[in-house]
């Protein structure tokens, strides 16, 4: 079995890469984000945290949390929201194609990758970049020519305060560094 180490600094900031199983297309459904957002709230209650930025697509979400000072326990927190929301939504999306045995044995749903990725950010750059990477996220898969246009995104937040345009990230835009594939 893998040993995978997690970077855990105390009130650092950090990029996440959450999928769905066999990365089936749920994520945007309504009762799927309701129960997010509920499951986010009620998290976020018992341990707080910050959520920088997000975009929610339909097979997979990214955000950029930032943590409490003396809190590095990320790993709990998404535990508490895939289980909240699993819970919630798991007997309408169960998949029995998709139940392993270790599924069974967990109890797990068949909603939710049994991991998740995440990205310590290191400093400014790399933190714009993966803002930057995480609002252009639909337009990259194709779900919409210009950011804006996509609902499920921290993009609507950043406009109002100024710190992106309207029209950042159309599909000409030259300008926006990707730091990785997903």
């Amino acid at each position: 079995m893998p040993y995978y180490r997690r970077s855990k600094i105390s009130g650092a900031t950090y990029f996440f890469t959450v999928v769905t199983e066999q990365r089936q297309k749920t994520l945007t459904n309504p009762d799927i984000r309701a129960a997010l957002r509920l499951a986010i709230t009620k998290t976020r209650m018992a341990q707080p945290f910050q959520i920088d930025a997000w975009v929610l697509l339909p097979d997979h979400l990214h955000c950029i949390w930032t943590l409490p000072e003396n809190d590095s326990d990320f790993s709990n927190r998404w535990r508490l929201i895939k289980r909240e929301v699993s819970v919630a939504c798991g007997p309408n999306y169960l998949n029995p194609d998709l139940l392993s045995y270790r599924r069974v044995n967990k109890q797990n749903s068949t909603i939710w990758q049994a991991r998740f990725w995440e990205h310590l950010i290191r400093d400014e750059p790399d933190y714009e970049n993966h803002m930057n990477y995480l609002h252009f996220n639909p337009v990259k898969h194709g779900l919409v020519k210009k950011i804006a246009d996509w609902p499920w995104s921290s993009f609507h937040r950043y406009i109002k305060n100024k710190t992106y345009p309207a029209d950042w990230g159309g599909i000409s835009d030259k300008n926006i560094v990707m730091p990785y594939d997903d």
